[in-house]
Order: structure tokens, then sequence, then C-alpha cells
């Protein structure tokens, strides 16, 4: 995603920069809610009565149907993207595997999920092989079109498909880069941000692995 790609996607609601605090538009009810800022930079937190996650039924990167429920009894970490991202996708997933890295032996107790937004390109083999170049226990997800879209729903995920040329393959993704921490319930816990290190990662995700 270029540098005027992230500007137009942030104006349709992504992570913007306001006055000097990270802030973020939500489409909730057709309506376009601002999250507040929190006290650090690893994201911001919901308003009262806004819910994150929820079910969904995708496919995982060796063709096998997957729900939500797969998942329950150990936290999620989910990212949005795919794989014809140059940039901000790579960054992220590179965080998440850091993450992993410094989470040890305690990151046998968190999944991380990459969820592409681009399911015509993305398809379980395409996922299994950009997945396995961050870390081994990333697990790539894809689905049909209609799948796919609950899942943003579901998340609150923005995407939205830009032409780049006349061919049929040639546009790119714009979509919010937001990382999302779910509890071994399925509930969301936590935002991070594109600004959050893996070290603030690691340490949040630590505390929420104690609770439970």
């Amino acid at each position: 995603m270029s540098q005027n790609t992230v500007h137009r996607a942030a104006q349709r609601g992504l992570a913007i920069l306001a006055g000097g605090a990270l802030v973020m538009l939500i489409a909730v009810g057709g309506a376009m809610l601002w999250l507040k800022p929190s006290s650090d930079s690893l994201g911001p937190t919901l308003p009262a009565g806004v819910a994150i996650g929820g079910p969904f039924t995708l496919t995982d990167e060796t063709g096998r149907q997957v729900t939500d429920a797969t998942y329950r009894g150990r936290h999620m970490l989910v990212f949005f993207g795919f794989t014809y991202c140059p940039d901000v996708c790579p960054t992220e997933l590179a965080k998440v595997a850091a993450t992993l890295d410094l989470l040890g032996a305690e990151a046998e107790k968190v999944t991380p999920l990459f969820i592409t937004v681009d399911p015509a390109r993305d398809r379980p083999g395409e996922l299994e092989v950009y997945t396995e170049q961050f870390h081994p226990a990333i697990i790539g997800l894809t689905g049909t079109d209609e799948q796919i879209a609950a899942a943003t729903r579901a998340y609150r995920v923005f995407y939205s498909k830009v032409k780049t040329g006349q061919e049929a393959d040639a546009y790119t993704m714009d979509h919010s880069a937001f990382i999302y921490l779910m509890g071994p319930d399925g509930a969301f816990r936590q935002f991070f941000s594109p600004q959050a290190t893996p070290e603030q990662m690691a340490t949040t995700i630590r505390a929420h692995l104690a609770r439970s």
C-alpha cells in the first residue's frame, strides 16, 4: 500500500492522527463513531455498547473449514490484510512474529490469524506460502466474498478495492491496519495500533494471559 493509499484509507475511517493523539473511526449502524485514544500507544478504547468480533466461518491455509469456535480456549491475535500488500501487511505481520518470539513458551497460548480481504487472489495455498515467511504459527484464513464481508463487519474492519490499471487483477486493497487481541472466550480484549511495538504487545498479552 502506498502512502497515498494509506492516506485515502485514513480519510474513509482508518486510524488517523488528530491533534497528536491516535483516534479511529468505525462504522456502527451506518454511523461513524470515534474511538477514544488510550493512555499509551497500544491502541484506542471502545465506546460503550460497541462490540468487536463475533462468529465467522472461513477456510484455513490447508483448505480446512474453520470457525471462530475452532480457536476457543486460546487467545487470538487477529490481523486483516492481503498477500499483495507491499508494505503495511509485511510490517504488521513481522511485528506479530516478533511478539510471538518475545512471548517464548507463552506464545503457545496465542493463535495468530491473518484474514485476507482479497479472497479472489489469496487462496489457501498462497496464504500458506505467505504466512510461512513470517512465522510458522501464523494461520492464514480466506473464504468467499460473503464470508470475508461477514468477518470484516464483525471486527469493524474497513477494506475497499482500488483499481490500478485496466487488467482484471490490476488493483490494490485499502484496509485498516489494527491488530486485535481476542480472549479465549472469543471476546474482544485489546486493539494494537500500528505504533505499538512488539515489546509493548508482548507485555500486554502476558498481562491478559495471566488473567485467564
